[in-house]
């Protein structure tokens, strides 16, 4: 039998794509960094609607009505609208984190998913990043302020993720790279920023 890599290529974008990487960061971070929290789990509810089931039941209504062509939004033109809609569902998020009283950097993380999705946004409308690699770093980054050194194994995920978005054509180089490194930069900043604030 064959080896099929364009196979191997799209499980690896999928098991390392956003709406897999971040739930399970957040659950790490909410079950061993804040496990004597009573409020864990409502924590966790949030983070999980905001960075998981908004973003899928959007993409999947856009793809229903042919907004988007694929799952992953391969046009540039077409990810306008969702970016536009996560923003809003992020500070929307961010305020459900306030009136939770949450931990500062949880509060924190839904706050500048929004402002980077701005960012993003404001980047899509010349050019295409690479929303897989932004979201990756950037998860490595929050688990890096949470648990230390310890967790920066993560990063021999970039250069797969970047191998199987570029193999799919879905990327060239520097729109992996640039997204990878933007997203650990971005988040660890505003994150250092606002815990200290």
């Amino acid at each position: 039998m064959r080896f099929d890599v364009h196979r191997l290529a799209d499980i690896i974008s999928w098991a390392i794509s956003p709406v897999v990487v971040a739930p399970a960061v957040y659950c790490a971070i909410m079950l061993l960094g804040y496990a004597d929290d009573p409020r864990k789990f409502s924590y966790l509810t949030v983070l999980f609607a905001a960075s998981t089931a908004a973003p899928m039941l959007l993409i999947y209504g856009l793809k229903k009505i042919g907004k988007v062509s694929d799952y992953n939004i391969t046009f540039r033109e077409q990810r306008f609208i969702p970016l536009l809609v996560l923003t809003f569902v992020n500070v929307l998020g961010y305020e459900f984190m306030q009136q939770l009283n949450a931990p500062k950097l949880l509060t924190g993380i839904l706050l500048f998913n929004a402002v980077n999705t701005v960012l993003i946004l404001l980047v899509t409308l010349q050019w295409k990043i690479s929303i897989h690699l932004f979201t990756l770093t950037s998860c490595i980054a929050l688990l890096f302020l949470k648990f230390g050194v310890d967790v920066l194994w993560f990063l021999t995920l970039v250069p797969l993720l970047m191998w199987s978005r570029m193999y799919l054509k879905a990327h060239n180089f520097m729109q992996t790279l640039v997204g990878g490194v933007l997203g650990f930069l971005i988040m660890f900043a505003e994150l250092t920023w606002w815990i200290g604030l």
